[in-house]
């Protein structure tokens, strides 16, 4: 081939880029922070948002709500629980390390984006987080923070050791709960309970936000109907694909079939199947309990033990 042609072909072709890891930290137990040199997703991303990371050519996609964005240094703050193999792999990334493919921004943002400031403002909001669900409250309450509207916010955790981003939360929360099931942190029992004693005290809440696990969300959104409060819940806990292309994170909403990952991931909480919903999310249980134990025990493992569906 001469080396004009040769020439040509160089000109027409796309360099691979690849997302950098800048930072890389253990948030606590399971729980990972990285930021991620991306700066066309930073420079059109909203609160709400999500993002689809692949850690090479070979790997599993993996939806993550965007937990913070720096326009001007072009970067991206993501948090991930390991849940699965994948997850697993990807904790072991370093910062310096890259990822293959970071796509979006994804997903519909917030509504609190596009409602009219002069009306949001005069809103009292309430955001309930649970456990890692506080990554993706944060850049909701600090938008509204920069907007200068201060909202209330509960952060619940199994216990001390597990609460993620208090600093963060507190800097730019109106008033900031802790609440922890043991009573180790904050307010001891589960986030519905501070939530009713703060309506008991006299607050009065236009508004809620709650994300964190799907359980949790059930019982918010219940105490939230009686209660008379308009919940928005985020489903992105169900999600699998990221692209509606596998039915996963399917979900009946009052009378109609959603699909977080495209028409989400939040909706009006207290029209969501949450039973439904959680039942789909059983369906990949076993398949992720092999991949893990793969990871873990790689050859050493084949099966018998009652527990993976293996083989004997």
């Amino acid at each position: 081939m001469g080396a004009l042609c040769i020439k040509e072909m160089k000109k027409g072709m796309v360099k691979q880029r690849m997302y950098k890891i800048l930072e890389a930290k253990e948030l606590t137990t399971n729980i990972y922070l990285m930021v991620v040199e991306a700066p066309r997703v930073a420079k059109n991303c909203q609160p709400g948002q999500f993002v689809i990371v692949r850690m090479d050519k070979d790997g599993e996609r993996i939806p993550l709500t965007i937990c913070d964005y720096d326009r001007e240094k072009g970067t991206i703050t993501i948090v991930f629980q390991t849940v699965g193999a994948e997850t697993a792999r990807m904790q072991a990334l370093k910062s310096g390390d890259s990822f293959h493919d970071f796509v979006g921004p994804l997903g519909c943002a917030s509504e609190m984006v596009s409602e009219d400031q002069d009306e949001l403002a005069k809103k009292k909001i309430l955001f309930v987080a649970g456990g890692v669900g506080t990554a993706p409250v944060y850049p909701q309450v600090k938008w509204l923070h920069n907007q200068g509207i201060a909202a209330d916010v509960i952060v619940g955790a199994k216990n001390h050791d597990l609460l993620i981003l208090e600093k963060e939360m507190e800097a730019v929360a109106g008033n900031l709960y802790i609440t922890t099931d043991d009573g180790s942190y904050g307010r001891k029992g589960m986030v519905t309970q501070t939530i009713q004693e703060l309506v008991d005290e006299g607050k009065k809440y236009d508004l809620c936000i709650a994300i964190g696990p799907m359980i949790m969300m059930k019982f918010v959104c219940k105490l939230t109907k009686e209660l008379g409060i308009p919940t928005i819940v985020s489903l992105n806990p169900i999600m699998v694909d990221g692209t509606g292309m596998c039915g996963a994170c399917r979900v009946t909403v009052g009378d109609k079939v959603k699909f977080a990952c495209v028409d989400g991931p939040e909706f009006d909480g207290h029209l969501v199947n949450f039973d439904e919903a959680m039942k789909r999310q059983q369906i990949y249980k076993t398949a992720e309990g092999r991949a893990m134990l793969k990871v873990q025990e790689g050859d050493t493992h084949h099966g018998g033990c009652g527990q993976c569906g293996g083989e004997n």
